[in-house]
């Protein structure tokens, strides 16, 4: 791997504590996506998520369980959080957790390095601490309900503390951060996340506390073995330490550090916006490191107007979803039905329109009417095509250009813009069958070269789509792929590039065609 023309992104790494759902979920899913897509382009890709796993919170649910805080944890990643993974077909090249001696290391090294820079200090520091934020609280922060001081995310109590902790020089960061942000303003994203960040700066950053002695779970700090690092300053450092931060250059683990960062993409939630975008920023300033070159921050997936939240339970394990309509419809309908970098509802009757419509009638029955006709008319081999007239030149221009916007709507992170591209494609080659008639076509001996040609260009419009859907919808554009022959005939799908889609004749003459069980089955009726 090179820094020349290497992609790193970073999911933010999960609260081990919450049982994950389609949240979760659709911001794995959009990291999986993205990376998928510069895979495509040729790219050599680094994609990392995880699990944040210290903290009070742990600790104290451990404590509730009877377990052991990492015997809680070695539990949760088991049972929940690397399964869901393999739920939603997630291709991630590593998965950290912050109790691994890899991360710990490298939190000490980094805290060390920070503190022998001056930017760490002894002081005391009392105020309005949320357990399940893991935060203390500004006074703008909080809300009354009852005579009680609430936290807004988690609509539960705040707790009063007070402690001797060491301090990180947050403030000094502001102007410098401010600064960066006014020369690089893509490097927060959406427009409105850039507004929220550069408004909390320009209010004013006080000094912050780093680590904490009332809690026992944690990394110690390497200078004071009473204090361990407050959890976010832990977790936040995951992105370093997974890519080798603090281990020996020479290694493996140091290499990969020096080739991938800085990071391209750290995807997100809004609600962890502050520390990624001012927190985590200013930590690596302090540090003597590279900036990420964008900070995400995605909208919420609302159930009934709110917030996914398990505490309200109003959370969705991701398997309800996929057991109804598989992994590969999952992903293409958060990703398409919701603009990324907004809020979006889930609700199960636009899940099952969408996949209906646009899945099983739209992509699914364009495939499987090409099969048949190959099958019946060519003894389901391709025939060669004749000269392209007019008709066939539309669909020809319409590859060329979705692709490009497709492309181009992706790198952004805009994904429904994105597959809506790719869809007119669909839309297209289903007009296309539509208005050639190739089953009346075949009834004439005189054309059967004009109906080669037609299913030739549909057979070319379906290796278009399996290779630009492919990052979205891995398993049914294998299918497709494999259907058309273009495994045998041109080579494995993830091999195609996305620079070489429009370029039209790829599938040879002679690619067989197989038919198989529907691409997308029709769902059951009374199932949602």
């Amino acid at each position: 791997m090179t820094s020349k023309n290497s992609f790193y992104l970073s999911t933010p790494i999960y609260y081990v504590n919450d049982a994950p759902h389609i949240g979760h979920a659709y911001t794995t899913t959009a990291g999986d996506v993205i990376t998928r897509w510069h895979r495509q382009r040729g790219e050599k890709v680094w994609f990392l998520t995880g699990t944040d796993e210290h903290g009070t919170k742990v600790q104290r649910t451990a404590e509730a369980n009877n377990f052991k805080p990492q015997d809680w944890a070695d539990k949760l990643v088991k049972e929940a959080w690397l399964p869901v993974l393999k739920t939603i077909n997630a291709a991630n090249d590593d998965f950290i957790r912050t109790t691994s001696d890899k991360h710990k290391i490298g939190v000490q090294k980094f805290w060390q390095v920070v503190k022998d820079r001056g930017f760490v200090y002894e002081g005391s520091y009392e105020g309005p601490y949320c357990v399940g934020c893991e935060e203390f609280k500004l006074p703008g922060d909080i809300k009354q309900e009852n005579g009680q001081d609430i936290c807004p995310i988690h609509s539960k109590p705040v707790e009063m503390l007070k402690e001797k902790n060491w301090f990180f020089k947050l403030k000094e960061f502001q102007q410098p951060l401010i600064d960066h942000y006014t020369k690089n303003p893509q490097a927060i994203q959406p427009q409105s996340a850039y507004n929220e960040v550069m408004s909390f700066l320009k209010l004013g950053l006080e000094d912050i506390s780093m680590s904490r002695s009332a809690v026992s779970w944690g990394i110690e700090l390497p200078w004071d073995k009473n204090q361990v690092v407050y959890v976010w300053f832990d977790a936040l450092l995951n992105y370093v330490t997974a890519t080798g931060y603090g281990m020996d250059e020479k290694s493996e683990d140091g290499k990969l550090f020096k080739q991938v960062w800085p990071i391209d993409f750290h995807l997100v939630g809004k609600d962890i916006l502050r520390f990624h975008a001012v927190y985590w920023p200013a930590m690596l300033l302090a540090a003597g490191l590279d900036l990420p070159k964008c900070v995400f921050a995605h909208g919420w997936l609302l159930v009934g107007g709110e917030k996914m939240s398990k505490t309200k339970l109003t959370g969705i394990a991701p398997s309800q979803i996929v057991d109804y309509v598989g992994a590969d419809a999952f992903r293409y309908y958060f990703l398409s039905a919701i603009r990324f970098g907004q809020d979006g509802s889930f609700s199960w009757e636009d899940l099952t329109a969408r996949y209906t419509a646009e899945l099983a009638n739209g992509l699914g029955n364009l495939a499987s009417r090409l099969a048949a006709m190959v099958e019946k008319y060519f003894n389901a081999e391709f025939p060669q095509p004749q000269s392209l007239n007019s008709q066939d030149q539309v669909l020809v221009d319409v590859i060329k250009r979705a692709t490009k916007e497709a492309d181009e709507a992706i790198l952004k992170l805009d994904f429904s813009e994105g597959i809506a591209a790719i869809n007119k494609i669909v839309d297209s080659a289903n007009l296309y069958v539509t208005e050639q008639e190739p089953w009346k076509l075949a009834k004439d001996e005189k054309n059967k070269d004009r109906l080669g040609t037609v299913l030739y260009c549909v057979g070319e419009s379906l290796r278009a789509i399996s290779v630009l859907f492919h990052p979205i919808m891995p398993v049914a554009t294998e299918k497709i792929w494999n259907l058309i022959g273009a495994n045998n005939s041109i080579g494995n799908l993830k091999d195609q590039k996305i620079e070489n889609v429009g370029n039209w004749g790829q599938l040879p003459k002679g690619s067989k065609v197989t038919k198989g069980e529907p691409i997308f089955p029709r769902l059951p009726e009374d199932d949602k």
